[in-house]
């Protein structure tokens, strides 16, 4: 039981990554990015390019793909995105309309990649066995798990203790609202989006220093921040940590006591029963 515990808490850590990126891009600017995953596939090839090529560490790589992924986003939802925004006359449409956008953009980001790399791409880093709480493990996953866990933190107290942090906040909950008191709601929805993006790519150089990963595996990522966000709450970074903890948990535990053949699909299992139980999430709060 140790183990499943202390190998599910460190898997949650870039879990959590990855669904606060997309919640920040479907929490504030309303963007279901069903490209999420493969933003997180390009990172972890970064990753193991500059590796691989140049003996560029993966922890130098995660402060140079910020800067990078945060502008590759921003361009995007500047271009692609925004004239959605505008000319969709509801949050349904723009739901509907943006999944579609994005859906495409998924494989024109998988054609990029795998001209890049066609196969499945991996690397040694960090790799040595440690011992946590009696169960032993690899220091790649605890620092993965560490890093995780420092950006989270800031990103936590950026949106809630500077003014653009509250800003987006105010956003996610009522555009129009945000609109009447001097917000701009199209530059905060593009940082959110752009900052969504850059948090998602940070996950994908942390995985990809203890998991193989290929060009077409983007897909399965984006569900399962998907199921994060939707067992969390949308919009709740809170509910993203906790709903990220479970799942690595349960992913974990199902692997080691069944079959790891199961476990994307106790991942789906989750995700109908939050659905029928409490479709608001862990933390969402009834409708007004």
């Amino acid at each position: 039981m140790i183990d499943i515990l202390v190998s599910g808490l460190l898997l949650s850590g870039t879990y959590a990554l990855v669904a606060m990126g997309l919640n920040l891009q479907y929490g504030v600017a309303r963007i279901m990015n069903l490209a999420n995953g493969e933003i997180l596939v390009l990172g972890a090839l970064a990753a193991f390019w500059l590796y691989t090529t140049s003996q560029i560490s993966p922890l130098l790589t995660v402060i140079l793909v910020i800067p990078v992924s945060f502008l590759g986003n921003w361009l995007i939802y500047r271009f692609l995105l925004t004239p959605l925004v505008r000319r969709s006359k509801s949050q349904g449409a723009l739901e509907v309309e943006s999944i579609l956008a994005t859906f495409g953009m998924t494989f024109i980001l998988i054609g990029i990649m795998v001209s890049i790399e066609g196969g499945f791409f991996a690397y040694k880093y960090l790799s040595e066995p440690i011992t946590i709480l009696g169960s032993t493990t690899s220091l790649n996953r605890l620092v993965a798990f560490l890093i995780a866990c420092l950006i989270g933190l800031v990103t936590y107290l950026w949106l809630n203790h500077t003014r653009p942090g509250v800003a987006v906040r105010a956003v996610a909950v009522s555009t129009e609202a945000s609109g009447l008191v001097g917000i701009n709601v199209y530059r905060m929805s593009a940082i959110a989006f752009a900052l969504g993006g850059a948090i998602a790519a940070v996950g994908g150089v942390l995985i990809s220093t203890f998991i193989t990963l290929d060009a077409s595996i983007g897909v399965v990522f984006t569900m399962k921040a998907l199921i994060i966000v939707i067992m969390g709450g949308v919009g709740d970074i809170r509910g993203s940590i906790v709903a990220a903890a479970i799942l690595g948990i349960v992913e974990t535990g199902v692997a080691t006591l069944i079959d790891p053949g199961l476990t994307l699909a106790s991942a789906y299992f989750i995700f109908v029963l939050i659905l029928l139980f409490r479709p608001r999430g862990i933390f969402g709060r009834r409708s007004a």
